[in-house]
């Protein structure tokens, strides 16, 4: 076993451990090949290096929070460590973090195809980001687009995806298209609910600051000074793809994601993301990042669910 000494300087002892010592108590506990001791301001740790290294990031994230924020709670402690055992060997530290949430949790890359697309992103203008679902390349997007307005680095977020019925009738629901679309733009929500305070966010959407809404709607524009996201793109037809990729103006980035293994289009109709992959595969200044069963964040069975129908071979392929 080997030893490693993390120092609490300018902290609140009481505001950082917790409750006798329950931010020791959690570690500990998430850790028992390791022992981990509060003296002082000192914490001493003992174990592999394997886990000390585990260990002293989650420690290192937490003081960073706390200087941020002025407190550790329980939830926090239990994120990090999250964090840090599902994806081991992911890269990890203050710097890559994106933005942080409304609840004060670090929004960032949780494994190494996230990280890719975060300097995919930075590198190129155009990224095609494909994968399962619960991968995260939605959310990281939107964290990416998020990050680049509180920036000032781009003027608004345009969101988009296309509106195509996944075994519903879009018929059936009340008001125009775009709150026919709304519902299935729910996840969209959600992240920019994790990521922007109510009020604020409402203040953006009141003035078309982030702007929400179906393929349709992007027909006839230039998008100039933007971050836009396509979601869900395997639904569209390549005409659509044509249409929303020579939408982007001046000083403009775009990300566009998608499954192809869940294409919800008439059986005969192509998908405008396949075809888009083959033409600009060799075009410099767009970027391609495939992410796979490996990089699902969601609960644990998400991925032995996507991987058994994979296996199937039942892949909703037209």
């Amino acid at each position: 076993m080997i030893e490693k000494v993390v120092t609490l300087d300018n902290i609140s002892l009481v505001e950082f451990l917790g409750v006798e010592n329950k931010t020791i108590d959690s570690l500990a506990a998430a850790f028992p090949k390791s022992k981990i001791v509060s003296r002082g301001n000192q914490i001493l740790i003992k174990g592999s290096t394997a886990e000390i290294v585990q260990i002293d990031d989650i420690l290192n994230s937490l003081i960073a929070h706390y200087h941020k924020y002025g407190r550790i709670t329980e939830e926090n402690v239990q994120q990090y460590i999250s964090r840090e055992q599902e994806t081991p060997g992911a890269p990890t530290g203050q710097d890559d973090i994106i933005i942080y949430g409304t609840k004060g949790t670090p929004i960032r890359p949780k494994t190494v195809n996230q990280h890719k697309l975060v300097e995919l992103v930075a590198a190129n203008d155009l990224v095609f980001a494909l994968g399962p679902a619960g991968t995260g390349k939605t959310y990281i997007s939107v964290a990416l687009a998020v990050k680049a307005l509180k920036n000032k680095t781009i003027k608004k977020i345009i969101i988009s995806r296309p509106a195509v019925e996944a075994g519903e009738n879009l018929g059936f629901l009340p008001g125009d298209l775009k709150e026919k679309i709304d519902p299935y733009l729910r996840p969209i929500y959600d992240a920019l609910n994790d990521m922007i305070p109510y009020e604020k966010l409402r203040y953006y959407m009141e003035r078309e600051i982030i702007e929400i809404a179906p393929l349709a709607y992007m027909r006839g524009r230039t998008l100039n000074n933007a971050f836009i996201l396509l979601d869900e793109a395997q639904n569209t037809s390549p005409m659509q793809m044509k249409m929303f990729l020579t939408r982007m103006g001046p000083d403009s980035k775009m990300i566009v994601t998608g499954d192809a293994t869940q294409v919800d289009l008439p059986a005969k109709q192509q998908s405008g993301l396949r075809e888009a992959i083959r033409i600009l595969g060799g075009v410099k200044g767009i970027g391609f990042l495939e992410l796979s069963e490996r990089d699902v964040i969601r609960h644990k069975l998400v991925r032995d669910i996507i991987d058994a129908y994979h296996k199937a071979g039942n892949n909703n392929q037209p």
